[in-house]
């Protein structure tokens, strides 16, 4: 799959770009969830059966993060998380356009005469609630007027799970409320970060539960406070382990940064520096203070024999 930046006025054409007809699925595509696959499945089908390419145009940043709207509290994929899903799904190009407060200015008209277009859109396939343009005055309907019927429009009904909408925003109030078994039903896959290990105040290794420290890669949706079972991945490796996302109470007065400390069962090697996945598989209890550090060992043993009866089942 190759990635093409755009960056509106689209200048170049013909030169940076494929000059050559194309099925393109548009839409934010935060979580690429089973509802934004199924649109994206769609422009795979028909881009087989025309014989042609398939592309996704996706926006970063996010528009609620560049216009301070809504409910914007990070991602649920963040570009690099979702350059990799759509290349496992099959698709041949992704245009991420560059949202700025200036694009957030065009026509509907424009976005599809000076970017559509231009880059040779044959088929357009969008969600049922797809909006585009300022002020979101474009929708599915208006695509092919726009294009001078141009352009053909495939529009994907929602994807419903129990006779309820698959959507992103249920994802994250999922995620919120501690519960990410349903944000995997939702997804279709667990709710994955990404991270660097760095260095933590080490304390876990002197009580006999060491952790890995991570630092996220991106703005990622933080689950609710709490202790989770989680698979850990390093490289090609992968490892169950009991993790703890808050701000330790029991250590401190509750003003640090929330961290994500994950004790890796089986394990014991320095992995400083190098970049991980986390899955997020169950949550086990909320964050609380302890009186001592007996209880706290206490309760961590209990909670990894939990992750471990967790994972194993």
């Amino acid at each position: 799959m190759k990635t093409i930046t755009l960056t509106y006025p689209l200048i170049g054409i013909g030169e940076q770009f494929p000059v050559q007809q194309q099925v393109m699925a548009i839409g934010q595509f935060d979580g690429l969830h089973l509802g934004h696959v199924s649109v994206i499945k769609r422009a795979l089908e028909l881009g087989r059966s025309l014989q042609l390419p398939v592309a996704v145009l996706t926006f970063h940043p996010h528009p609620k993060e560049v216009m301070g709207k809504g409910d914007y509290e990070g991602y649920l994929t963040p570009l690099g998380d979702k350059k990799q899903i759509l290349e496992e799904l099959g698709v041949d190009y992704l245009y991420v356009g560059e949202f700025t407060p200036e694009f957030s200015k065009v026509s509907p008209f424009d976005f599809v005469n000076n970017v559509l277009l231009p880059l040779q859109v044959s088929t357009a396939v969008v969600g049922f609630d797809f909006r585009f343009g300022h002020m979101g005055e474009g929708n599915p309907a208006t695509l092919n007027p726009l294009s001078g019927g141009k352009i053909e429009v495939a529009t994907v009904a929602p994807f419903l799970l129990n006779d309820e909408k698959v959507a992103s925003s249920r994802i994250r109030a999922a995620l919120k409320a501690g519960d990410p078994e349903t944000a995997q039903r939702l997804l279709g896959r667990p709710y994955r970060v990404r991270g660097t290990v760095v260095d933590g105040d080490k304390r876990g290794r002197t009580i006999g539960f060491p952790t890995a420290n991570v630092g996220m890669s991106s703005k990622y949706v933080a689950p609710a406070k709490g202790v989770y079972a989680v698979r850990f991945g390093i490289g090609d490796e992968v490892f169950g382990g009991v993790m703890n996302t808050g701000v330790k109470p029991t250590f401190t007065d509750g003003t640090i940064k929330p961290t994500f400390e994950t004790h890796i069962f089986d394990f014991d090697r320095s992995i400083y520096g190098e970049e991980v996945w986390i899955d997020i598989v169950q949550y086990i209890r909320p964050e609380r203070k302890f009186s001592g550090i007996d209880e706290l060992v206490a309760q961590i043993a209990k909670d990894a024999e939990e992750a471990r009866r967790i994972l194993d089942a």
